[in-house]
This record gives structure tokens, sequence and C-alpha cells, in this order.
């Protein structure tokens, strides 16, 4: 079985970091999200991959690499020109695919325990098609079934009003009749193939799909509020390790990783937490659910339920900073001298709130 990791699209629901980074490596507990993806697909025993990228952009597989050393897995990489459409994506993998079964997994998508179960049962299914399925409090963002008698009967995309309170999340298994399907569809209103079109085409000619209900968390991450709570509960299942120094001054409290490096002075950190490498946190409080990014520095501050990229400053900040996400190399500072003022250098589509 191979696998098909898509990480192109443009993240337009994550600006203003996506501008200047790809959405799929914006890291979650330190680790980007695409290697979730990469490393949930080999712990199913699969290791043949390949990952769907942007074509004007090399980001991707210059992070990546060749698999070899990090994972020992071989790794394709196809380039997609303009975005299309998830079917698009699908086709664009046919040579690479031929006549083996995959799983297509969305690269920006998180999901607790893997995705092995799910290859197990689409592979003992005898079915066409093996869809995971989440219940959700807003379906009508993504594919929605209609489910009757313990089947799918039919799927819909974005649905105005939706025929069910589940949403089809980005784990699809197929044979190799999706091709047959990407190919018979035309593009939908947006100008896209739509993978939910594809999954009706098969409903409509013949062909079978099962579906599992994913029981624990899943989140699509394309929102801020998703990648935070992404990462609040990647940290909740984290195991403590300290390898950096914590003075005695300091309080760590609860799972906290501490990395390569970092210092820790007159501070309290209660997890879970990750301070990353080579950072350093001096008269500071860090509370549960923030990451913190390597070579970060945070003096007599407080963040807390965060992401903070590498190479940021935190310093003398009197309010707390809390459902947050800072970008590379930020920088949030007390205002030297006077007039006391706010001094803002904010890119596109910034957010800020002042209390």
């Amino acid at each position: 079985m191979k696998a098909l990791i898509a990480s192109g699209g443009r993240g337009t629901r994550l600006r203003p970091i996506t501008h200047t980074q790809n959405k799929h490596l914006i890291p979650v507990a330190n680790k980007p999200i695409l290697f979730y993806a990469i490393e949930n697909a080999l712990n199913a025993g699969i290791k043949d991959i390949a990952i769907v990228y942007n074509a004007d952009s090399n980001d991707v597989p210059e992070y990546i690499g060749d698999g070899i050393e990090r994972w020992g897995i071989k790794l394709t990489y196809i380039a997609q020109k303009t975005p299309g459409g998830l079917a698009e994506v699908v086709l664009l993998a046919e040579d690479f695919v031929g006549n083996d079964k995959f799983v297509f997994y969305l690269g920006d998508n998180m999901v607790v325990g893997g995705i092995e179960k799910f290859k197990k049962e689409f592979l003992n299914s005898n079915k066409n098609c093996w869809l995971t399925l989440s219940k959700v409090p807003d379906p009508n963002r993504f594919g929605v079934p209609e489910i009757k008698k313990g089947k799918i009967i039919s799927i819909e995309e974005k649905p105005k009003k939706p025929k069910s309170d589940f949403a089809v999340t980005g784990m699809y298994f197929y044979d190799k009749n999706i091709f047959k399907a990407c190919k018979s569809i035309k593009p939908s209103k947006r100008g896209e193939l739509e993978i939910s079109d594809a999954h009706q085409w098969l409903l409509e000619n013949g062909f079978t799909i099962g579906y599992s209900e994913i029981t624990g968390w899943w989140k699509d991450t394309g929102k801020p509020a998703d990648l935070l709570e992404a990462n609040r509960l990647v940290l909740d299942n984290i195991s403590s390790s300290n390898n950096g120094k914590v003075d005695k001054k300091s309080k760590v409290l609860g799972k906290v990783i501490i990395e390569d490096g970092a210092i820790i002075k007159d501070s309290t950190i209660r997890g879970p937490v990750i301070v990353g490498k080579n950072c350093l946190i001096e008269g500071s409080y860090i509370g549960p659910f923030t990451a913190i990014g390597n070579n970060t520095q945070i003096k007599n501050s407080e963040v807390e339920y965060s992401i903070v990229l590498r190479d940021c400053k935190i310093n003398n900040v009197g309010i707390r900073i809390e459902g947050s996400i800072l970008g590379n190399d930020v920088e949030v500072v007390d205002a030297n001298g006077k007039p006391r003022v706010h001094r803002f250098m904010i890119g596109d589509q910034s957010r800020i709130e002042i209390s």
C-alpha cells in the first residue's frame, strides 16, 4: 500500500503566518504538521509516500528532504502548478500509485492514534473506497455524507443544509477506481475538481464506499483556533523530559519538555508545555498548552495556551499573552521612554487585541 499526502494550498485562513511559510510546516508542539502525516503513514507500515506540493515554492521538498535519513522511507515529490481541487491532486499521483491501493492524506489534518486501524478496516472490507468520518459542530465547512441504515448513500461538498453532522475527514482510502471517478467529474462552481464529487460518482456508478467514525480527536488545522486546539491536544499527551538547565528559583510543574540548551531562570512553567532548544525563560510564567520554538527569549512576561515559533522575543510585557500564535522572529516588547504608546509593525491580515 502507498500513501499520497497533500501539502499544497495557500493557507489563507492562517495569514499572515502563511505569507512566508507553508502552512503544513507550521509547528504543532514544536513539530511541523506535515511530520505527523508522514509518521502516521510510516506507523501504519507504509514506506512508499508521495507528497504533492505547490510548484511555485520548494519549501516542502527542501525542508523534508528525501525521507531516508529521518524516517527510512521513500519519498516522491509531485509539483502542482495551479490549485485545482483535491480530486486533481489524486489525478496527479496516478503514475505513482499505479494499481496499488493507497491512502490519500491531507497534510494539515491531525488525528489521535494514527491511521493503521482505518487501513486494516479498508483492506479487510473489499470496498473501493473507505472514508473516515468525525462529528463536528459545523459540517457545512466539509464534505458531508448522508447515511441510512449504516450505509453512505450520498456525499455533498460544503452543503448549505447538511444531511448529517458528520464531516468526511482528510484521510481517504482508495483502490484504482478513484482515478476513473476523478476523470469523470467536472469542476465545481469554484473551478475545482471536488473530491466529494468523485465519491458521489463512485456511489452512482456501482462502486462501494465504507466508513469508520473517528471516536477520538481529529483536527483540520486550517484556522488559528484549530491550530491552537491541535497544539493543546498533542501537548496533553506528552511525557516530561529535561535536557536544559533549570535554576533553584524556578518551578516546573506537570508534563514539561525542556529541550537541549534551554535555560529556565526564576520562572514558573506549568505544563503541559514544550520549550524548544536554546531558549531563555527568565522571570516569567509559562502556562499550560504552550509551545515555545527554538532560540526564543521570554523575560518578565506571561504566556499561556499559545504557539510561539522560533527566534521570538517577549520582554517585559505587562499583561499575559494568551490564545496567540506568534510567527518566526517576532518581537513583543515593552516600549521604552515617553510618551507611553503602542507601536506596531503589522503585516497583512494580522489580528491584535489590546486590553
